[in-house]
């Protein structure tokens, strides 16, 4: 197959540090490749990857101080993309509602992958373009109201093999946070459940410019450096030491989480995941194996003292077997040749079943 994937240009493919998005693209990109399928990533041009790379804008966004309205770029790559929409058998956008409006302008179908969470403002024209193919990455992201045409939810993979499995915690046990300095993500939750505990917190994450005034106001003054440390923004090596060594990872999130990467990145190191019970977390843990699923700030607490009753090489071989980069592309390829089929009916004069998950 011809494929586009469209990511966002916020940050590079891959990221160098946080970036569930583009980390996910980059993996399901390159795996296609391998797979012997024709692809074109429209990123950001430091992006890194096996297929052929076209970009509006050398670097990531995030990265450029010149840049002051990033909407043009998102829509100069929209352009690209679309006037070159022949150029493939399928399109798959990982940008959330903006190509919507181009979509129906070109034969070539174009499916999204909805990585976000739904809010009033987008509502409004996803409602317009409902009919358009849409994976969710969890099956509690949906919102059956929006009436959306789901053809699949396809949950989010990791390349296990690229992170070293810790059996066992280090000798002087903490627990971890990964994840945006923000309130959805919970770290004020996350030093609130250690301080009550009595343990260490190791924490790692980027402060986006929106969320500096909670960082400062919230988090900052209760870093000591001893109980509660801040390791800033951490890499992919940085990331699996910080989690591969502690006792559990927390993920005390105050919002419908549509995935969480942190979790099975967590379970991949051999980490089991403490976390609210809320959004995708029910998909993504198995409670009393992998982790647990807490109701409330008690529960997270009592949570820790049951951890090390659970397998650690159970926590990764369950992200072997649900989670991995060939389970992820193996769904994408599956909602692909569907697509392709269903517009091969329509084209001669008949209609096939719509996918069912």
């Amino acid at each position: 197959m011809r494929i586009a994937q469209i990511a966002p240009l916020w940050e590079r493919v891959p990221p160098p540090a946080y970036g569930g998005i583009e980390l996910v693209v980059s993996l399901l990109t390159d795996e296609l490749v391998r797979r012997g399928h024709e692809v074109t990533l429209f990123a950001s041009g430091d992006s890194l990857t096996l297929a052929n790379l076209i970009s509006v804008h050398p670097r990531a966004l995030r990265l450029d101080s010149t840049v002051k309205d990033y909407n043009i770029y998102e829509i100069l790559q929209l352009a690209l993309v679309y006037e070159r929409a022949a150029d493939f058998d399928i399109i798959h956008s990982h940008t959330g509602y903006t190509p919507l409006a181009y979509t129906n302008l070109v034969k070539t179908p174009t499916v999204h992958t909805l990585h976000g969470i739904f809010t009033p403002d987008n509502e409004k024209i996803f409602k317009y373009a409902k009919k358009q193919p849409y994976i969710s990455i969890s099956d509690s992201q949906r919102e059956p109201r929006l009436e959306l045409n789901y053809v699949s939810t396809v949950y989010n993979g990791i390349d296990v093999s690229s992170y070293e499995f810790y059996p066992e915690p280090i000798n002087e046990p903490y627990l971890a946070f990964l994840g945006r300095m923000s309130p959805e993500k919970g770290p004020h939750l996350a030093i609130e459940i250690a301080k009550k505990a009595g343990w260490r917190l190791k924490m790692a994450g980027k402060v986006d410019t929106v969320d500096v005034e909670f960082f400062e106001k919230e988090i900052k003054p209760q870093i000591d450096g001893e109980q509660i440390q801040y390791l800033g923004e951490a890499n992919h090596a940085e990331k699996n030491i910080l989690m591969g060594g502690a006792v559990a990872t927390l993920f005390p999130i105050t919002w419908r989480e549509p995935f969480g990467l942190v979790m099975v990145e967590s379970m991949a190191s051999g980490t089991p995941v403490i976390a609210m019970r809320m959004g995708s977390t029910e998909e993504v843990i198995a409670d009393g194996e992998t982790g647990f699923l807490c109701n409330n700030m008690q529960d997270c607490v009592s949570a820790i003292d049951k951890v090390a009753r659970l397998n650690r090489y159970a926590c990764r071989r369950y992200v072997e077997n649900h989670f991995s980069v060939k389970q992820m592309t193996d769904g994408y390829e599956a909602v692909y040749q569907q697509i392709l089929k269903d517009k091969f009916a329509q084209q001669n004069g008949y209609l096939r079943p719509a996918l069912v998950k």
